[in-house]
């Protein structure tokens, strides 16, 4: 038999270890902003066009290559981080496999220039699909600059599972994200299209949370500080009043590098426990130092994930560090039988001087005197005489002339009204057609048997078609706010609202102003209540950010589908006779009442027959 296993051409390899480490452009942004930190950069620009499809260029003030190192940079694992496998155990840089610009350099068209700070001139190699078509001599200023063009430009079918720009954009941002927060003493500036989009100078880590989050996150953060021989933990976590419907903010840096971790996510939740309502996440910009041989980098392609020597011991310093933070800055309740609460100075009176207060004390004062006389009134002191206790009754008389035992005009509180078990024709008219079940269902009879509704989905079906009419026909009704409502959002979060603008005002949305941090709202939809708006928005950018349901659908259909979701009645919510009619009614006039706008079952019915099963 002849033999059938053969080595993989380089180009075919490239582009298997490509489908690993690249899988979208923000996999090429992550790559080439690490490579930037690695050669002590800083100053970092990242430039992208078509949400990095078109374009994506990484220019940094480094060390620099030489034109060695610069055509050696593409080659499968070579790289300068480490020289043997015990390396892999105390790094200190980002990357390390050596597969990341060979990878990129297989699926794209990519320009490196790059010139060390000894040199005159620097290197320029242009690569298309893993082949070096030139390197000629450049001048360019110190540094490196590379450019990655047309990205799977080779694979037809990867470009295609590629999303939409807008959800691709917001990865490329999240990975911007992750690693200008690691690093505040390298300056980031970020442009999209040709408009600049982040500018972050070199700061401390409170400032660069500002600086991305927006300036309001500020009066949020709580600060966590904690040093031990195992762990040294510092940054912020989120005030619990604060906390968001979505888990955008929440990071985890173990030595610089961001990392998922469910299972040191679910310690923060702990340390929350019964300060947050049901359903929100706390935010969250932990910073984790830790000796380098007590974890593991090398187990994933985008070493994202980590594995530690000691889990459970980490567990426990998180959550008691963030716990004490909660409790030393007032955020959580704590017990300290030490304290009165009592004693407390109020907060209206804090800082403020103290005034002695002046006691006057009238000395000429006699009660036994009919008359006394002050300095500032005059007080007369009568003495009751026992001959006016008979001018008590007077009048009660004059008011009729009604007998001592008349009850006419008795009234009771209330009268308990029970309907007997063998009520005639009469009385089944006044029976309820509607039952609510445990909060959740509407029971109702039809003809077949019984009907069971879940209040919750159906009522998303009714404001869903709604919304959907008004934004088709733009007649959404709007209510004008006594006091406009402004609410504040990250950059990110405002670019969205920005492109839902048009299809919010067709619902009944009204703005006054936008800018960089906050919306302005005076008018808001006639079944959208104040309180609801903020909550309404953040659920409307969290499904634009991960394109629910998907991007074959419009804007239109994804804006009604939120704020139908964000408004629907919950399950557990109490509603009067006439709310249930009302909600059935509503939902057999829709023109799909059998399914929710998600697709999930709004009723169920169960026929007579199917009954009489239960009991036989």
């Amino acid at each position: 038999m002849a033999d059938i296993i053969q080595l993989l051409p380089d180009h075919v390899a490239n582009q298997i270890a490509a489908g690993e480490v690249v899988q979208r452009p923000a996999s090429v942004v992550k790559e080439l902003l690490e490579n930037a930190i690695d050669a002590d950069a800083t100053i970092i620009k990242l430039i992208i066009k078509d949400a990095g499809k078109t374009l994506v260029q990484v220019i940094d003030n480094g060390k620099g290559m030489s034109a060695t190192d610069a055509r050696l940079s593409f080659e499968r694992h070579a790289t300068s981080k480490i020289r043997s496998a015990d390396d892999l155990f105390h790094l200190h840089t980002k990357g390390f496999r050596g597969e990341a610009l060979a990878s990129i350099a297989a699926i794209a068209h990519v320009e490196l220039k790059t010139k060390q700070e000894h040199d005159d001139v620097g290197t320029v190699i242009i690569i298309e699909g893993s082949s070096i078509v030139s390197q000629e001599v450049v001048v360019t200023p110190k540094g490196t600059s590379l450019s990655v063009k047309n990205l799977f430009f080779n694979i037809p079918a990867r470009r295609n599972f590629l999303k939409s720009n807008a959800v691709e954009l917001r990865h490329v941002i999240d990975e911007f994200h992750r690693v200008a927060l690691a690093h505040p003493s390298i300056s980031f500036v970020l442009y999209n299209n040709g408009s600049e989009v982040f500018n972050l100078p070199i700061s401390n880590y409170r400032q660069r949370i500002v600086n991305i989050f927006g300036t309001k996150t500020n009066e949020k953060l709580v600060p966590v500080e904690e040093e031990t021989e195992v762990l040294k933990i510092s940054g912020f976590v989120g005030k619990p009043e604060f906390a968001k419907k979505t888990r955008g903010e929440q990071y985890f840096f173990v030595n610089d590098r961001f990392i998922k971790s469910p299972y040191l996510n679910h310690a923060i939740s702990s340390a929350f426990e019964g300060l947050l309502k049901n359903g929100n996440h706390p935010s969250y910009f932990l910073n984790l130092n830790v000796d380098p041989q007590t974890i593991d980098i090398n187990i994933h392609p985008t070493k994202t994930e980590i594995k530690f020597d000691d889990e459970h011991t980490l567990y426990a310093l998180l959550r008691s560090a963030v716990k004490h933070s909660l409790g030393q800055f007032n955020i959580a309740p704590v017990l300290d039988f030490e304290r009165d609460a009592s004693l407390d100075t109020p907060y209206n009176f804090n800082n403020k001087e103290t005034n002695t207060p002046v006691i006057e004390v009238d000395r000429s004062f006699n009660p036994f005197k009919e008359t006394y006389t002050s300095g500032k009134q005059t007080t007369a002191f009568k003495k009751q005489t026992v001959n006016n206790w008979d001018s008590l009754y007077v009048g009660l008389e004059s008011k009729g002339t009604k007998t001592e035992h008349d009850f006419s005009e008795v009234h009771f509180e209330s009268e308990e009204t029970t309907l007997s078990v063998f009520s005639d024709d009469n009385a089944i008219e006044q029976v309820q057609t509607t039952y609510q079940l445990h909060n959740k269902y509407i029971v109702s009879t039809i003809k077949s048997g019984m009907l069971v509704i879940d209040q919750h989905r159906a009522h998303q079906r009714v404001l869903y078609e709604d919304f959907l009419k008004n934004l088709t026909i733009k007649a959404g009704v709007s209510q004008q706010l006594l006091f406009p409502l402004e609410l504040h959002f990250s950059t990110q979060e405002i670019q969205i609202i920005n492109q839902l603008k048009d299809d919010l005002e067709h619902t009944g949305f009204v703005f006054l102003n936008v800018t960089k941090e906050t919306v302005e709202i005076v008018g808001v939809p006639v079944t959208v209540p104040d309180s609801e708006v903020s909550i309404i928005l953040e659920q409307l950018i969290s499904d634009v950010e991960n394109e629910v349901p998907d991007s074959h659908f419009s804007t239109t259909d994804l804006l009604a589908k939120s704020m139908a979701k964000s408004l629907a009645i919950k399950r557990g919510q109490s509603l009067l006779k006439d709310e249930q009619e009302h909600l059935v009614n509503k939902l057999f006039a829709c023109k799909e009442p059998n399914v929710s706008p998600t697709n999930r079952t709004t009723f169920v019915t169960m026929s007579v027959d199917e009954l009489d099963k239960k009991f036989m």
